[in-house]
């Protein structure tokens, strides 16, 4: 069964694409056969990352149904063991995907027979963007040290909690549990999410233990990008705190990445920025993160199988 890692962030320009054409080249090199797919939809750019010609078939025809299975647009990369299902075709409109396309999209996903699948998402809280996200208990939020950002990616941790809970109810019952909650914790409430699992449990015993269960089995990881020397290199792990302090949830912080002028050289080069320079900080910084993935990856095998 494949890893599937779902990345992104909760504002453009945080390296989301660097960072996931990066995790795909390393993961390769380690000899796991690795699909990137790119979901930023309506701005894919991933297939430039990876020295990709501009691509002849791409997630569009999937979604048109002009090809049928999703495996028949998966394009080689010049990396071996490295593959990409573009969006470079993506119709303007697909930003708005139909609920029903995006549910093939993502059993479609789940079926392919890779290692390792790391999904580049979108920017914000849009529900493509958060269903995305759920579609696996693994996850890599990336953020950059600027305030804009982290708040961003606080809204968008949040965001994903409350669409958890949202497909568990209909519009009326969580309009209902929206007062209750207020009712029983005060105004502002409902904005935390473990004040919200409190009523559930009380109200709809059966939906709170499996939304419990969901909330326990996610494996959520924070990446602190493009961090300068001027920044506190323990930012990522006072993030990760807040994050656990104000809504309830943990998440590990798996590193830093040190920003480096030349990223935006072999980017506009068209070249491989860890073979272009493999002996910077940032360079090092992607090997240490892609191992932390990895590792984590084997010791949920592990405990699957065992």
């Amino acid at each position: 069964m494949a890893q599937i890692w779902p990345i992104g962030g909760g504002k453009g320009g945080s390296g989301k694409s660097f960072l996931t054409s990066s995790l795909g080249r390393l993961l390769a090199a380690m000899g796991k056969k690795t699909l990137l797919v790119d979901l930023d939809l309506g701005s894919a750019n991933l297939h430039t990352l990876l020295g990709v010609p501009y691509p002849e078939k791409s997630f569009s025809d999937f979604i048109r149904k002009k090809i049928t299975l999703l495996e028949d647009i998966v394009l080689e990369t010049p990396i071996n063991n490295l593959f990409i299902i573009s969006g470079a075709h993506d119709s303007l409109d697909i930003a708005n995907l139909p609920y029903e396309q995006k549910i093939k999209t993502v059993r479609a996903i789940a079926r392919l027979d890779y290692d390792w699948i790391l999904l580049d998402l979108g920017a914000g809280t849009s529900f493509n963007t958060l269903d995305f996200f759920l579609i696996s208990q693994n996850s890599i939020f990336v953020t950059t040290p600027e305030p804009t950002s982290i708040e961003n990616v606080y809204r968008l941790v949040r965001s994903i909690y409350f669409r958890r809970i949202r497909q568990y109810f209909t519009a009326t019952e969580f309009k209902t549990l929206e007062r209750e909650v207020e009712t029983q914790f005060g105004e502002g409430s409902f904005n935390k999410p473990d004040c919200i699992i409190q009523v559930i449990k009380l109200a709809h015993p059966e939906k709170g233990e499996i939304l419990e269960s969901d909330f326990n089995s996610f494996k959520f990881k924070l990446v602190l990008n493009q961090l300068r020397k001027h920044d506190n290199i323990v930012l990522g792990s006072q993030i990760c705190k807040i994050i656990e302090k104000h809504l309830g949830f943990h998440i590990e912080f798996a590193g830093n990445v040190t920003h480096d002028d030349r990223v935006h050289d072999a980017i506009c080069q068209r070249v491989s920025f860890l073979e272009r320079y493999p002996y910077t900080r940032t360079a090092y910084d992607l090997r240490e993160l892609s191992k932390n993935i990895a590792k984590s990856g084997n010791q949920q095998l592990m405990l699957r199988y065992s």
